[in-house]
C-alpha cells in the first residue's frame, strides 16, 4: 500500500517560524518593521502564511545570518543596487571586526604565555622581555612600560624595556633605582622646588639613568633599535599622543619638587645626548 502526503498549503505562525529557524517574535517584529507583510488570518484568527512568505523569510534568515541589518534587508528587497552598496559596506565593517578578533585573539595567546599582566603589552615589548624569569619584572615597572606604549607607542616601550632587563640582572642598579625612588618620593614632603635638594637629587638621577644607558650598550640590549624606529609604521598601536598632552591628561601627583626634579633630570639627559 503506498501513501501519498500532501503539504499544506498555509501554515500557522509558529510552523512558519520552526521552518524558517526563527521565532514568532521575530516575525512578529518583521510585519511591525514592514519587511514582512502581515498575511490574512484564518477563520480561526490567526495568520497564514503562504510559499511566498516561506521563502521571504528563509531570505531575511540567511541576510542577517551574513550580518545584514534589518533596514538594509528591507532597502535590498527594494533595489538591487541597494543591496549591493549594503554588501560592501558590510564586508569593510566584517574586515574591521576580523582585524579586531585577530588583535584580541593575539593578545589573549600572548597573555596566556607570558603568564603575567605584562603579556597585554604589545608584542614587541613581550619578546624583548621573553628571557627574563617569571617575576623579574616588577608590577610597577609594567605599569611604567603601559604609559608608555600608550604615550609614544610600543616602539618606545619595548626600548624602555630594555632598562628593566637591566635593572633584573643588576642588582647593584636595581638598588640605587629603589634608593632614588624613595628619596624623590620624599620631596612631596612639603619641599621647596628651590631647594638646593631638588638640584642635587636631579643630577644623582641623571647619573643613574646614564649607568643604565651603559650598561644596556655594554648588553647590546640597543642592537635593533634603530631597525624598530624604521618599521614602526608597520607596528599596531593604539592612537599615540604627544608627552605634553599625556602630562595633563595623567593624573600625576607630583608636588612641584619632585616634578622640578623630574623635568631637570630630563634636562640633563636631554643636553647630554
Amino acid at each position: 500500500m503506498q501513501l501519498s502526503f500532501t503539504p499544506p498549503r498555509q501554515v500557522k505562525i509558529g510552523d512558519a517560524a520552526a521552518f524558517a529557524g526563527t521565532t514568532p517574535r521575530a516575525i512578529r517584529h518583521y510585519h511591525q518593521i514592514g519587511l514582512l507583510r502581515e498575511p490574512e488570518r484564518g477563520a480561526d484568527g490567526r495568520r497564514r502564511y503562504g510559499y511566498d512568505d516561506m521563502i521571504r523569510l528563509l531570505w531575511i534568515r540567511r541576510m542577517t545570518e551574513a550580518g545584514v541589518g534589518l533596514g538594509d534587508v528591507r532597502a535590498s528587497f527594494d533595489d538591487a543596487r541597494d543591496m549591493d552598496e549594503n554588501l560592501r559596506r558590510l564586508e569593510e565593517t566584517l574586515t574591521a571586526q576580523e582585524a579586531e578578533i585577530r588583535r584580541q585573539l593575539a593578545a589573549v595567546r600572548r597573555l596566556r604565555a607570558v603568564g603575567s599582566p605584562l603579556g597585554l603589552l604589545s608584542e614587541l615589548v613581550t619578546d624583548r622581555l621573553a628571557d627574563l624569569p617569571p617575576g623579574a619584572v616588577r608590577p610597577s615597572d609594567v605599569d611604567a612600560l603601559m604609559v608608555t606604549e600608550r604615550i609614544f607607542g610600543p616602539v618606545a616601550a619595548a626600548i624602555q624595556a630594555s632598562s628593566f632587563i637591566v635593572l633584573a640582572t643588576h642588582p647593584e642598579l636595581r638598588a640605587e633605582e629603589d634608593r632614588l625612588d624613595a628619596t624623590e618620593a620624599s620631596l612631596d614632603d612639603g619641599v621647596d622646588p628651590d631647594d638646593p635638594r631638588v638640584e642635587e637629587l636631579a643630577q644623582q638621577r641623571f647619573a643613574h639613568l646614564k649607568a643604565v644607558e651603559r650598561a644596556v650598550v655594554a648588553a647590546g640590549l640597543d642592537a635593533g633599535d634603530e631597525a624598530l624606529f624604521d618599521s614602526e609604521d608597520d607596528v599596531e598601536h593604539e592612537v599615540v599622543m604627544s608627552a605634553y598632552e599625556a602630562f595633563h591628561k595623567m593624573p600625576y601627583d607630583f608636588s612641584p619638587a619632585r616634578q622640578r626634579c623630574v623635568e631637570r633630570a630630563g634636562q640633563l639627559l636631554g643636553q647630554s645626548d
